[in-house]
């Protein structure tokens, strides 16, 4: 065998060997864009649930923060308990052979994350009253914070008492999103659905929910 020969043959082995290598490098890139889109993934889902942790407490101080009297509360409440109350009767509606299996609005939040036909009708329960997720979770804190010591006034009962009950609620409620949940609650009770200027509506509401009277 001459040197030509032995070299060429050398030269395949060192290619061979070489390529070898390239293969298993790029299995090994593979593996660690696998790795880092995976921690990237759960980075992400730890952030997100953070800032829902923090969204939630800052929540929960705001409500019981509050500095409302005994009779102001009860009015605040009734608003509420009128919102949650006539979203149930609504989802109900829409859902009459659910009604058994849907006794309160817990139980729609609570199912609603799995089945979809519930989660399609709660949403379009909340587009027709121009509410949003982060209204009914200010609403449901706030519920859940004073619902055992405030009772409910009727309507007639609440205006002999407050003229302006959302120049009450912009100067007393000081975080934004309770705020604008208290304030879209009234509206929604008051004047059927809430009221929005043309560039925060993205869809017409076309039907008007009646007021909840006790």
């Amino acid at each position: 065998m001459d040197n030509e020969t032995t070299t060429l043959i050398s030269l395949k082995e060192t290619m061979k060997r070489v390529d070898h290598k390239l293969q298993a490098l790029e299995a090994q890139f593979k593996e660690l864009d696998f790795t880092k889109d995976n921690l990237t993934q759960k980075f992400e889902h730890h952030s997100k649930n953070l800032a829902s942790q923090t969204v939630q407490d800052e929540m929960w101080n705001a409500v019981l923060a509050l500095k409302f009297t005994s009779m102001e509360l009860n009015i605040l409440y009734s608003y509420v308990i009128e919102v949650l109350v006539c979203l149930h009767t609504r989802v109900l509606e829409k859902l009459p052979d659910l009604v058994r299996g849907l006794p309160t609005l817990a139980s729609v939040l609570r199912r609603k994350a799995k089945n979809k036909r519930i989660r399609v009708v709660w949403e379009s329960v909340l587009e027709e009253c121009g509410l949003q997720e982060g209204d009914i979770t200010a609403l449901c804190t706030f519920f859940i914070a004073h619902a055992s010591k405030a009772e409910h006034y009727a309507a007639q009962v609440r205006q002999m008492y407050i003229r302006d009950v959302t120049l009450m609620i912009t100067n007393m409620v000081k975080n934004q999103v309770l705020q604008d949940g208290l304030l879209r609650a009234v509206q929604v009770i008051d004047k059927g659905k809430v009221v929005r200027a043309p560039e925060e509506q993205k869809s017409s509401l076309k039907e008007l929910i009646p007021s909840v009277k006790k």
